[in-house]
Protein backbone atom coordinates (compact mmCIF):
# COMPACT_ATOMS: atom_id res chain seq x y z
CA UNK A 1 0.00 0.00 0.00
CA UNK A 2 1.08 3.31 -1.11
CA UNK A 3 2.33 6.12 1.51
CA UNK A 4 0.49 8.86 -0.09
CA UNK A 5 -2.35 6.36 -0.17
CA UNK A 6 -2.15 5.53 3.67
CA UNK A 7 -2.03 9.34 4.25
CA UNK A 8 -4.77 10.47 2.14
CA UNK A 9 -6.99 8.28 4.17
CA UNK A 10 -5.32 8.98 7.06
CA UNK A 11 -5.45 13.21 6.81
CA UNK A 12 -9.51 12.33 5.45
CA UNK A 13 -10.20 10.92 8.91
CA UNK A 14 -8.07 13.06 11.24
CA UNK A 15 -9.93 16.47 9.90
CA UNK A 16 -13.40 14.28 9.82
CA UNK A 17 -13.05 13.21 13.35
CA UNK A 18 -11.90 16.02 15.15
CA UNK A 19 -15.18 18.11 13.45
CA UNK A 20 -17.42 14.96 14.95
CA UNK A 21 -15.70 15.28 17.98
CA UNK A 22 -16.62 18.33 18.73
CA UNK A 23 -19.93 18.65 18.06
CA UNK A 24 -20.64 15.05 20.00
CA UNK A 25 -19.14 16.37 23.08
CA UNK A 26 -21.42 19.63 22.47
CA UNK A 27 -24.43 17.44 22.19
CA UNK A 28 -23.73 15.63 24.93
CA UNK A 29 -23.21 18.55 27.38
CA UNK A 30 -26.68 19.81 26.49
CA UNK A 31 -29.01 16.47 26.43
CA UNK A 32 -26.42 14.40 29.14
CA UNK A 33 -26.56 11.25 26.84
CA UNK A 34 -24.18 8.69 27.72
CA UNK A 35 -24.01 7.32 24.53
CA UNK A 36 -23.57 10.44 22.80
CA UNK A 37 -20.35 11.39 25.44
CA UNK A 38 -18.88 8.27 24.85
CA UNK A 39 -19.03 8.98 20.85
CA UNK A 40 -17.22 11.96 21.98
CA UNK A 41 -14.47 9.85 23.57
CA UNK A 42 -14.40 7.14 20.50
CA UNK A 43 -13.98 10.59 17.94
CA UNK A 44 -11.46 12.00 20.44
CA UNK A 45 -9.63 8.84 20.39
CA UNK A 46 -9.59 8.22 16.50
CA UNK A 47 -8.60 11.87 16.10
CA UNK A 48 -5.37 11.05 18.48
CA UNK A 49 -4.88 8.18 17.00
CA UNK A 50 -4.57 9.53 12.85
CA UNK A 51 -1.80 12.07 14.45
CA UNK A 52 -0.19 9.17 16.09
CA UNK A 53 -0.65 7.24 12.55
CA UNK A 54 1.27 10.13 10.75
CA UNK A 55 3.77 10.27 12.96
CA UNK A 56 4.81 6.81 12.41
CA UNK A 57 4.62 7.36 9.09
CA UNK A 58 7.16 10.21 8.93
CA UNK A 59 9.64 8.49 11.42
CA UNK A 60 9.58 5.38 9.08
CA UNK A 61 10.28 7.43 6.13
CA UNK A 62 13.98 8.52 8.24
CA UNK A 63 16.90 6.93 6.34
CA UNK A 64 19.41 3.93 7.84
CA UNK A 65 21.66 5.42 10.30
CA UNK A 66 24.34 3.37 12.21
CA UNK A 67 22.36 2.61 14.96
CA UNK A 68 19.58 1.60 12.44
CA UNK A 69 21.54 0.15 9.42
CA UNK A 70 17.99 -0.96 7.73
CA UNK A 71 16.31 2.07 8.08
CA UNK A 72 13.28 2.86 10.80
CA UNK A 73 10.23 1.12 8.69
CA UNK A 74 8.90 -0.66 11.57
CA UNK A 75 8.18 2.86 13.29
CA UNK A 76 4.87 2.62 11.65
CA UNK A 77 4.15 -1.27 13.01
CA UNK A 78 4.77 0.25 16.15
CA UNK A 79 2.84 3.34 16.11
CA UNK A 80 -0.01 1.43 14.94
CA UNK A 81 0.20 -0.97 17.86
CA UNK A 82 0.16 2.16 19.91
CA UNK A 83 -3.34 3.09 18.13
CA UNK A 84 -5.00 -0.16 18.93
CA UNK A 85 -3.57 0.12 22.60
CA UNK A 86 -5.29 3.28 22.98
CA UNK A 87 -8.54 2.26 21.08
CA UNK A 88 -8.84 -0.36 23.35
CA UNK A 89 -7.50 1.68 27.05
CA UNK A 90 -9.21 4.75 26.38
CA UNK A 91 -11.66 4.61 23.82
CA UNK A 92 -13.42 1.18 24.84
CA UNK A 93 -12.49 1.35 28.65
CA UNK A 94 -13.78 5.09 29.49
CA UNK A 95 -17.18 4.40 26.74
CA UNK A 96 -18.31 1.04 29.19
CA UNK A 97 -17.49 2.84 32.23
CA UNK A 98 -19.69 5.63 31.20
CA UNK A 99 -22.05 3.40 30.23
CA UNK A 100 -22.29 1.32 33.54
CA UNK A 101 -22.55 4.08 35.42
CA UNK A 102 -25.59 5.64 33.44
CA UNK A 103 -26.96 2.20 33.57
CA UNK A 104 -26.81 2.25 37.81
CA UNK A 105 -27.70 5.86 37.92
CA UNK A 106 -29.86 6.59 35.11
CA UNK A 107 -30.23 10.47 34.11
CA UNK A 108 -33.09 12.14 31.70
CA UNK A 109 -32.07 13.42 28.76
CA UNK A 110 -32.71 17.20 27.51
CA UNK A 111 -33.19 18.55 23.79
CA UNK A 112 -32.87 14.59 22.43
CA UNK A 113 -33.26 16.79 19.06
CA UNK A 114 -30.24 18.04 19.52
CA UNK A 115 -28.66 14.43 19.81
CA UNK A 116 -30.06 12.69 16.13
CA UNK A 117 -28.88 16.58 14.36
CA UNK A 118 -25.62 15.67 15.67
CA UNK A 119 -25.79 11.86 14.86
CA UNK A 120 -26.89 12.34 11.59
CA UNK A 121 -23.59 14.83 10.49
CA UNK A 122 -21.59 12.61 12.37
CA UNK A 123 -22.98 9.79 10.09
CA UNK A 124 -22.46 11.70 6.97
CA UNK A 125 -18.64 12.80 7.82
CA UNK A 126 -17.44 9.23 9.29
CA UNK A 127 -19.43 7.74 5.63
CA UNK A 128 -17.01 10.01 3.83
CA UNK A 129 -13.83 9.08 5.66
CA UNK A 130 -15.02 5.36 5.49
CA UNK A 131 -15.78 5.75 2.02
CA UNK A 132 -12.57 7.42 1.32
CA UNK A 133 -10.61 4.88 2.87
CA UNK A 134 -12.23 1.78 1.25
CA UNK A 135 -11.28 3.13 -1.85
CA UNK A 136 -7.79 3.78 -1.24
CA UNK A 137 -8.01 0.16 0.09
CA UNK A 138 -9.53 -1.42 -3.06
CA UNK A 139 -7.18 0.07 -5.02
CA UNK A 140 -4.35 -2.15 -3.11
CA UNK A 141 -6.41 -5.38 -2.00
CA UNK A 142 -6.56 -6.85 -5.39
CA UNK A 143 -8.70 -9.95 -5.56
CA UNK A 144 -7.93 -10.67 -1.86
CA UNK A 145 -11.28 -10.30 0.10
CA UNK A 146 -11.13 -7.60 3.11
CA UNK A 147 -10.05 -9.75 5.95
CA UNK A 148 -7.34 -11.85 3.84
CA UNK A 149 -5.71 -8.44 2.24
CA UNK A 150 -6.10 -7.07 5.91
CA UNK A 151 -3.80 -10.48 7.01
CA UNK A 152 -1.79 -10.42 4.27
CA UNK A 153 -1.19 -6.42 4.09
CA UNK A 154 1.89 -5.38 4.69
CA UNK A 155 1.08 -1.56 5.52
CA UNK A 156 -1.24 -1.32 8.70
CA UNK A 157 -1.74 2.40 8.54
CA UNK A 158 -4.57 2.31 5.82
CA UNK A 159 -6.21 -1.00 7.46
CA UNK A 160 -6.53 0.72 10.91
CA UNK A 161 -8.18 3.60 9.78
CA UNK A 162 -10.32 1.66 7.57
CA UNK A 163 -11.71 -0.68 10.58
CA UNK A 164 -11.36 2.24 13.02
CA UNK A 165 -13.82 4.16 10.32
CA UNK A 166 -16.05 1.25 10.56
CA UNK A 167 -16.23 0.95 13.99
CA UNK A 168 -16.93 4.57 14.28
CA UNK A 169 -19.82 4.29 11.83
CA UNK A 170 -21.72 0.94 13.39
CA UNK A 171 -21.42 3.24 17.14
CA UNK A 172 -23.25 5.91 15.52
CA UNK A 173 -25.87 3.55 14.33
CA UNK A 174 -25.78 2.23 18.04
CA UNK A 175 -25.85 5.49 20.01
CA UNK A 176 -28.57 6.35 17.34
CA UNK A 177 -31.00 3.26 18.96
CA UNK A 178 -29.82 3.69 22.43
CA UNK A 179 -31.29 6.89 22.14
CA UNK A 180 -34.47 6.43 20.48
CA UNK A 181 -34.84 3.65 23.01
CA UNK A 182 -34.63 5.54 25.69
CA UNK A 183 -37.04 8.34 24.69
CA UNK A 184 -39.84 5.85 23.21
CA UNK A 185 -39.86 3.88 25.98
CA UNK A 186 -38.89 5.80 29.33
CA UNK A 187 -36.38 3.29 29.84
CA UNK A 188 -33.32 5.59 30.57
CA UNK A 189 -31.07 2.66 30.91
CA UNK A 190 -31.09 2.13 27.06
CA UNK A 191 -28.80 5.05 26.59
CA UNK A 192 -25.93 3.54 29.03
CA UNK A 193 -26.59 -0.05 27.24
CA UNK A 194 -25.67 1.82 23.97
CA UNK A 195 -22.52 2.83 25.62
CA UNK A 196 -22.21 -0.46 26.69
CA UNK A 197 -21.80 -1.72 23.44
CA UNK A 198 -20.31 1.21 21.78
CA UNK A 199 -16.93 0.10 24.14
CA UNK A 200 -17.25 -3.44 23.17
CA UNK A 201 -17.58 -2.58 19.37
CA UNK A 202 -14.39 -0.69 20.18
CA UNK A 203 -12.91 -2.90 22.35
CA UNK A 204 -13.23 -5.51 19.77
CA UNK A 205 -11.78 -3.80 16.98
CA UNK A 206 -8.97 -3.20 19.29
CA UNK A 207 -8.22 -6.46 19.98
CA UNK A 208 -8.17 -7.14 15.78
CA UNK A 209 -6.00 -4.37 15.07
CA UNK A 210 -3.37 -5.29 17.56
CA UNK A 211 -3.47 -9.27 16.44
CA UNK A 212 -2.80 -7.62 12.94
CA UNK A 213 -0.17 -5.30 13.75
CA UNK A 214 1.77 -8.15 16.38
CA UNK A 215 2.86 -10.47 13.83
CA UNK A 216 4.44 -7.16 11.76
CA UNK A 217 6.17 -5.77 14.51
CA UNK A 218 7.92 -8.87 15.73
CA UNK A 219 9.25 -9.61 11.70
CA UNK A 220 6.56 -11.42 9.71
CA UNK A 221 8.01 -13.16 6.49
CA UNK A 222 7.06 -11.80 3.04
CA UNK A 223 3.72 -12.92 1.55
CA UNK A 224 3.58 -16.10 -0.37
CA UNK A 225 3.87 -15.15 -3.78
CA UNK A 226 6.62 -13.31 -3.45
CA UNK A 227 8.70 -15.94 -1.13
CA UNK A 228 7.78 -18.50 -3.96
CA UNK A 229 8.82 -16.34 -6.64
CA UNK A 230 12.19 -15.43 -5.20
CA UNK A 231 13.12 -19.39 -4.23
CA UNK A 232 11.80 -19.82 -8.69
CA UNK A 233 14.45 -17.24 -9.08
CA UNK A 234 17.28 -18.80 -7.11
CA UNK A 235 16.64 -22.72 -8.14
CA UNK A 236 17.03 -20.87 -12.17
CA UNK A 237 20.42 -20.17 -11.67
CA UNK A 238 22.44 -22.20 -13.49
CA UNK A 239 25.29 -21.85 -11.41
CA UNK A 240 23.11 -23.22 -7.86
CA UNK A 241 22.23 -26.54 -7.45
CA UNK A 242 20.17 -26.35 -4.44
CA UNK A 243 18.38 -23.83 -2.48
CA UNK A 244 18.23 -24.45 1.19
CA UNK A 245 16.98 -21.86 2.78
CA UNK A 246 14.85 -18.08 1.72
CA UNK A 247 14.55 -16.54 4.50
CA UNK A 248 12.52 -12.93 4.63
CA UNK A 249 11.19 -10.44 7.03
CA UNK A 250 9.55 -7.15 6.59
CA UNK A 251 11.68 -4.50 8.21
CA UNK A 252 8.82 -1.83 6.86
CA UNK A 253 5.74 -1.66 4.18
CA UNK A 254 7.87 -1.86 1.69
CA UNK A 255 11.33 -2.33 3.19
CA UNK A 256 12.23 -6.67 2.30
CA UNK A 257 14.89 -8.12 3.99
CA UNK A 258 16.18 -11.39 2.44
CA UNK A 259 18.63 -14.21 3.12
CA UNK A 260 19.00 -17.20 1.01
CA UNK A 261 21.26 -20.08 1.57
CA UNK A 262 22.28 -22.24 -1.46
CA UNK A 263 24.39 -24.90 -2.64
CA UNK A 264 26.63 -23.61 -5.56
CA UNK A 265 27.75 -26.59 -8.26
CA UNK A 266 31.08 -28.23 -7.18
CA UNK A 267 32.18 -27.23 -10.75
CA UNK A 268 31.41 -23.24 -9.78
CA UNK A 269 34.82 -21.19 -9.27
CA UNK A 270 35.11 -18.25 -6.87
CA UNK A 271 34.46 -15.51 -10.09
CA UNK A 272 31.17 -17.98 -10.71
CA UNK A 273 29.73 -17.67 -7.50
CA UNK A 274 30.81 -13.92 -7.46
CA UNK A 275 29.05 -13.04 -10.53
CA UNK A 276 26.04 -15.63 -9.73
CA UNK A 277 25.38 -13.43 -6.82
CA UNK A 278 25.43 -10.49 -8.48
CA UNK A 279 22.91 -11.23 -11.09
CA UNK A 280 20.79 -13.20 -8.82
CA UNK A 281 20.34 -9.66 -6.37
CA UNK A 282 19.66 -7.58 -9.40
CA UNK A 283 16.98 -9.98 -10.70
CA UNK A 284 15.43 -10.37 -7.82
CA UNK A 285 15.28 -6.58 -6.88
CA UNK A 286 13.73 -5.84 -10.34
CA UNK A 287 11.22 -8.11 -10.06
CA UNK A 288 10.36 -7.36 -6.33
CA UNK A 289 11.37 -3.99 -6.15
CA UNK A 290 10.45 -4.33 -2.43
CA UNK A 291 13.17 -6.25 -1.20
CA UNK A 292 15.93 -3.49 -0.48
CA UNK A 293 18.91 -5.71 1.22
CA UNK A 294 20.35 -8.94 -0.05
CA UNK A 295 22.09 -11.50 2.09
CA UNK A 296 23.26 -14.84 0.12
CA UNK A 297 25.15 -17.57 2.20
CA UNK A 298 26.76 -20.13 0.19
CA UNK A 299 26.76 -23.44 2.11
CA UNK A 300 26.42 -27.34 1.77
CA UNK A 301 23.05 -28.67 1.20
CA UNK A 302 21.33 -29.11 4.32
CA UNK A 303 20.11 -32.67 5.16
CA UNK A 304 18.60 -34.47 7.79
CA UNK A 305 20.73 -35.98 10.15
CA UNK A 306 18.73 -39.47 11.06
Amino acid sequence: MSTSGSKKAIFAALAGNALVAITKFVAAGFTGSSAMFSEGIHSTVDTGNQALLLYGIKKAQKPADEDFPFGHGKEIYFWSFVVAILIFAVGAGVSIYEGVHHIIHPEPMKSVMVNYIVLGLAFLFEGTVFIIALKEFNKVKGEWGYFEAVKRGKDPSLFVVLFEDFAATLGLLVAALGIFLSQSTGILQFDGIASVIIGLILGATAFWLAVETKGLLIGERAGKGVVDGIRKIVTDRPEIDHVNEVLTMHMGPEFILLNISATFKDEAKADDIEQAIEKLSLQIKKTFPEVKRIFVEAEAEHRNIV
